[in-house]
């Protein structure tokens, strides 16, 4: 897949552009009908504010997009290590070109559905998190990479069976280059990934052994393992890192990298990158042919939730993250004293890593603070208790765990502040879920 010659930081600028020209319709429920039959730089011509727009809505705020692109781009110049953030958190095309021209290196994804975004928009460097065994799609890929030379993607494999079956695939599919391949480290109790460091040594071998496969490194993913930022939880994440660190020491030693032009040590999801860039730095000091590349995906978007309490940047590594997510959602019924219900629920918001959080009420002149809490949410309702609100009224939320917010919205409106008595609408960030 040849690229055009605007593909400028690794992904084709005129194809992001033109979403710009996509017309507006029925299909974009945060769209109104007024917007309807224009394009995109049609309808933000006409100055559109968020007050024009319905319920249930999850908007963007611009100003808390710009902070977390900056904050996470120095943080990790700073820290000396690669960014691959996970772009399955948003698969925005458009927030995708954003975060490489703020210096990521790649883009990870986690499936070959999500690399064939990638390549529409004409992505060059992705991480799969994830191994690739599906014959159809490993064709496809191997076409992909033989059609074009600066397209680069490595993946995960964590057996010999899988290693197997990767270059039957690939050989079946008549590739020509060479698909680069990690080792992924796991642990007991978490996703895949190998358990023993004898087992990935045989792993290796096994890619080392493959005629259509090249060993690039090694990588995994901590946050697999626990899920807080208690001392046990962070001594979990610390032991296994230094298992990584002792992977990579043998597989070097073992001369099994002999292949890699680059070797490439991945793990750090947004809840513990301060510890992998701590321990997992160290190999890029001792070896100039080593890339130590983070994943995380969460922080440019960020949340009201569980990454606001755990995100390293908010336990003192750092300036911390704002979020940039909102729930908007109306008062349709009070049905029985301290009771209210909300417009939105389950197909509108995350709720698998905690319910949304009632922040403020707006009204003619601006937002006022609200009490209260969500207690449960149903496909089309918030159950809203202890706040003082009545019907009509619209409520902000904040939201917990971006990953689950963006697939629930084809179209996202960006406002200049979602805390401004008037929120201009900016932008639409279109995903492709």
């Amino acid at each position: 897949m040849q690229q055009s010659a605007t593909a400028g930081s690794g992904i084709d600028r005129d194809r992001v552009a033109a979403l710009a020209e996509e017309r507006l319709d029925w299909r974009f429920k945060a769209v109104p009908p007024a917007g309807w039959g224009r394009t995109v730089t049609e309808y933000l011509a006409t100055g559109p504010a968020l007050d024009q727009l319905g319920t249930p809505l999850l908007t963007l705020d611009a100003a808390a997009l710009e902070h977390n692109l900056r904050t996470m781009a120095a943080w990790c110049a700073t820290a000396g290590v690669q960014l691959a953030p996970h772009g399955k958190t948003t698969m925005a095309p458009a927030l995708w070109q954003a975060q490489l021209d703020a210096g990521a290196s790649a883009v990870t994804l986690a499936n070959l559905s999500q690399l064939r975004v990638a390549r529409a928009f004409g992505v060059r460097r992705v991480v799969i998190a994830n191994a690739l065994l599906d014959p159809a799609g490993l064709a496809w890929l191997a076409a992909e990479l033989d059609a074009d030379p600066e397209f680069e993607v490595c993946s995960w494999v964590d057996s010999v069976e899988s290693v197997r079956l990767m270059d039957e695939a690939r050989r079946a599919a008549g590739a020509r280059r060479p698909a680069d391949v990690l080792v992924e480290l796991g642990g007991p109790g978490g996703r895949t990934g190998v358990r023993d460091l004898a087992t990935a040594e045989a792993v290796a071998r096994a890619v080392r052994a493959a005629p259509t496969l090249r060993l690039v490194g090694i990588g995994g993913y901590e946050a697999a393992l626990t899920h807080d930022a208690t001392p046990g939880g962070l001594a979990t994440v610390e032991r296994y890192l230094e298992r990584l660190v002792e992977l990579h020491d043998l597989l070097r030693a073992a001369g099994l990298f002999d292949q890699a032009e680059r070797v490439v040590v991945t793990a750090g999801g947004s809840a513990y990158f301060d510890q992998v860039a701590r321990l997992l730095t160290p190999l890029a000091r001792a070896h100039p042919d080593l890339d130590v590349v983070l994943r995380s995906g969460a922080y440019l978007a960020h949340d009201d939730g569980f990454y606001r309490a755990i995100s390293p940047l908010a336990r003192g590594a750092g300036e911390p993250l704002r979020s940039a997510l909102h729930g908007w959602a109306r008062v349709i019924s009070r049905p029985e004293p301290g009771l209210a219900l909300l417009d939105g629920g389950k197909r509108d918001f995350p709720y698998d890593e905690g319910l949304p959080e009632p922040q403020a009420v707006r009204g003619p002149d601006g937002l006022r603070p609200l009490s209260g809490h969500v207690s449960a949410v149903n496909d089309q309702h918030a159950f809203l208790r202890g706040a003082e609100v009545e019907v009509g009224d619209v409520v902000r939320l904040g939201v917990s765990h971006p990953c689950t917010a963006f697939d629930k919205w084809t179209l996202i409106p960006v406002l200049d502040d979602a805390a401004s008595p008037r929120p201009r609408v900016v932008d639409l960030v279109r995903t492709f879920f």
